[in-house]
């Protein structure tokens, strides 16, 4: 083992990487285990099972992609601050699409509660003060805006939107300028 300095954090991240690479759903211990040209039993010391290697990559993803929205959301407030929220989400799944699939893992609540995923609340609902939304229509909002970066970047990896004018993009940039008019005019219950 020491030949080729297995860690459970080398082979979490090298399981991203093959995520990114095969898709999430195809992430095993075998998989990893043939990457390093080990036995599957030498990683065992490191990883408890495939569910445990999938859900360190899912924890990896959610920390990087919290770290990469408190670096875009400084000093940004209101549409901006949405903007650049949603881009990182789109980028993110674009490059890293084996992680993004990850960071949807469904996790245990007490894993839940100890992950970036909090992160990831706590600025949306940051993002959502510029727009005065009280509760609980914010919980409303958080939802609502998950909901479409989510539903919009799947549909265009799928290549949903690769075959019709106008561009994708174009179609992106229209749907923030849509979600930040409703944020500012959010409909009386």
């Amino acid at each position: 083992m020491a030949r080729v300095g297995l860690t459970t954090e080398r082979l979490t991240r090298a399981g991203a990487e093959l995520a990114d690479e095969v898709g999430f759903d195809q992430v095993t211990v075998s998989a990893l285990a043939r990457r390093f040209d080990v036995k599957v039993a030498s990683l065992y010391s490191h990883v408890k099972n495939s569910q445990d290697l999938k859900t360190r990559i899912a924890l990896l993803a959610l920390e990087e992609l919290a770290d990469l929205a408190a670096d875009a959301l400084a000093g940004r407030a209101g549409k901006d601050a949405l903007v650049a929220f949603a881009n990182v989400y789109r980028n993110y799944a674009r490059e890293h699409p084996g992680r993004y699939t990850a960071a949807r893992l469904r996790l245990d609540p007490e894993t839940a509660a100890a992950s970036a995923a909090v992160r990831h609340s706590q600025m949306t609902r940051a993002i959502l003060r510029g727009y005065d939304l009280a509760e609980p229509d914010q919980t409303h909002a958080v939802r609502l805006l998950g909901s479409v970066f989510h539903g919009y970047v799947s549909l265009e990896l799928a290549g949903g939107f690769s075959h019709s004018a106008p561009d994708s993009q174009e179609s992106w940039s229209r749907a923030l300028d849509a979600l930040d008019a409703l944020l500012r005019h959010w409909p009386a219950p």
